[in-house]
């Protein structure tokens, strides 16, 4: 406990003395431990105790020798939203259909939050502020959620659980240059990532970002004297995490672990000290992700998991056998659709595109904000980008797998090396387990998804799991598409006749990725450009204009600027700027930026193509 007692600690240590009056508000007298949770935004583990030579976290480094560093800590998604879709219900967005960034879908009202799990075993929770959950909420979730809840506002005698969201390290903290001279981090110390070209743009934003991440680092500091002020410090399990990483362009947003491999730490009191993993200062190999808290605080806490949740618990009564994998998902991204699934184990991350038709580098207005990413591109456009700095503004390839041991940048594939075939094939197979287990509702293209919630009045979590839905089925569908040569076509033009509208999508994608290779099919391709379902529609219509340039294919892309459908007028928008005919339809597609105001998204794309 600190020496230095306020006057306000005074006034509450004379009160004790009178039996009439409680003990202090946020006190606690029942044997449950209290919880703070401190975290960070879009930052890697960019920390002196992780091995950074670039970063200054005293603060961090300390609660590190203090506590438990966790070295294999994911997110599941690499953006915020649908990472906080997964953390406060324990499953993953895209088994919720929440995946897509600012969905704001509905999920069944059977599924609660943790904190109502907590609230109801007698915890006072509080959340300082972020929420951003990505979902409709039915409910009160916190017992306080604004700048100004604090564990120091609750009842006498309940534990606490409690979280600070600090924003300082926020993707936005670099979109704007500070003066060099201003910066206390150096750009010519900077140790730069082997895929970005090196140049003062990323230099300079590398610099400023360090000192943002010691800004945070400084704000951890004060919360946790704070809690020591308060006498609170030897009775609360402290957690350190940063919701994703981030910053500079490859690694937010997409899945390596320069964008999903996070800075977990977790400090236990002695009193708490069972329920460590490891002695203090000690390092955790053990493979956590996201999907992991709800369960783990359950765990710990004494309440029962409720059988839904797809997290395991990695402390606590409640703990589990080590996973072999953690599971990652991307899909859109703020105005750009793109769709891939990863899994990570101890050493390799095998990921599988599904749309690697795209580029990596998609126009992204807000990652287009930060002078490093608008520098990078413009090296690459000069032609002084290597092959590793080069392979961000190319198309994908289908497959992906890194030895993140040898390579911890993840820039050798070794999806075509012989020598990696058998782990290659098991991760594959492990991968595709996965999908089918959660009833990843990706693989129905959101605005379709959209659509059938509405006719069937139900969710996406629900959809998915109707049988006449076929989830696997679709799967299977997508894992040809992505993958397809010529031999495969009978078997795709197979699917594009089938019942199932998602399976139909997905044939129309593999004519899309296969391109020249296609056209054998094109009568097939054309007769969808007729389907009843207006991305299927778009998606051939798109592998018929880049074969042809025809006329009917972008009048279809053209009239569905104006769908109701806000989601399949960005689609097009999407299409359009996949296709970039000579001249843009710009009456309609302003047309479609004032009949969909509300998507924000549509107008970024149409600025974008107006440039």
């Amino acid at each position: 406990m600190d020496t230095k007692i306020s006057r306000r600690n005074l006034l509450k240590l004379s009160s004790l003395t009178l039996a009439s009056l409680s003990v202090p508000a946020f006190a606690q007298t029942v044997n449950q431990p209290n919880i703070l949770w401190i975290t960070s935004e879009d930052n890697s583990p960019f920390l002196g105790c992780y091995g950074d030579k670039n970063a200054t976290t005293p603060n961090l480094d300390q609660l590190a020798a203090e506590g438990t560093c966790y070295d294999k800590a994911f997110a599941n998604c690499a953006v915020c939203a649908p990472t906080r879709s997964t953390i406060i219900t324990g499953m993953y967005a895209c088994s919720l259909g929440t995946q897509h960034m600012r969905s704001g879908n509905e999920v069944p009202k059977s599924i609660k939050f943790y904190p109502q799990y907590l609230r109801q075993a007698g915890y006072y929770c509080t959340n300082n502020s972020k929420t951003d959950y990505n979902l409709v909420q039915h409910s009160e979730i916190w017992d306080q959620c604004d700048n100004k809840a604090h564990y120091r506002n609750g009842k006498d005698g309940k534990p606490f659980f409690a979280i600070f969201n600090l924003t300082t390290s926020h993707e936005s903290s670099v979109h704007k240059s500070i003066p060099t001279a201003q910066l206390r981090h150096k750009p010519e110390d900077m140790q730069l990532a082997p895929y970005h070209p090196d140049t003062k743009d990323i230099r300079h934003d590398y610099a400023q970002y360090y000192d943002k991440i010691e800004d945070m680092d400084t704000r951890v500091g004060k919360i946790i004297a704070d809690l020591k002020k308060d006498g609170l410090y030897d009775n609360t399990i402290i957690f350190y995490y940063a919701d994703h990483g981030g910053v500079i362009a490859r690694s937010k947003r997409f899945l390596y672990d320069s964008g999903t491999r996070v800075p977990f730490i977790i400090r236990f009191p002695e009193k708490y000290k069972h329920l460590a993993p490891t002695k203090v200062g000690g390092r955790c190999d053990r493979i956590i992700s996201f999907v992991d808290l709800a369960p783990t605080l359950l765990s710990i806490t004494g309440i029962k998991i409720p059988s839904h949740l797809q997290g395991k618990a990695f402390l606590g009564s409640n703990k589990t056998h080590d996973p072999k994998y953690a599971f990652m998902f991307r899909g859109r991204m703020d105005e750009r659709y793109d769709m891939s699934r990863s899994i990570r184990d101890e050493r390799f991350r095998y990921t599988r595109h599904f749309m690697p038709h795209r580029i990596f580098g998609q126009h992204l207005d807000y990652l287009w904000k930060a002078p490093a990413t608008r520098s990078w591109e413009n090296q690459f456009k000069l032609g002084k980008c290597n092959k590793a700095q080069s392979a961000f503004w190319q198309r994908k390839p289908a497959e992906e797998l890194f030895d993140t041991k040898n390579d911890p940048h993840e820039i050798n594939n070794l999806a075509n090396d012989p020598k990696y075939t058998d782990t290659l094939k098991r991760m594959r197979h492990d991968l595709g387990q996965m999908l089918g287990d959660i009833y990843d509702t990706g693989f129905i293209p959101e605005p379709m998804m959209l659509d059938m919630i509405k006719e069937k009045n139900t969710t996406a979590y629900q959809l998915t799991r109707d049988p006449s839905t076929n989830i696997k089925a679709i799967i299977k569908s997508a894992q040809l598409a992505s993958m397809a040569t010529k031999a495969d076509l009978p078997e795709i033009i197979k699917y594009a006749k089938d019942a199932n509208p998602a399976i139909r999508y997905w044939a129309a994608t593999a004519f899309l990725i296969l391109g020249k290779t296609a056209e054998p099919a094109m009568p097939q391709i054309e007769l969808m450009l007729k389907d009843n379902s207006s991305v299927i529609q778009l998606v051939a219509a798109e592998a018929i204009y880049k074969l042809n340039k025809s006329e009917q294919a972008l009048k279809v892309i053209t009239e569905k600027l104006q769908d109701e459908n806000s989601f399949t007028a960005l689609f097009a928008m999407n299409v359009m700027t996949e296709i970039k005919p000579e001249k843009l339809p710009i009456a309609q597609m302003k047309a479609s930026q004032e009949k969909h105001a509300k998507n924000k998204y549509i107008a970024r794309t149409v600025e974008y193509l107006l440039q």
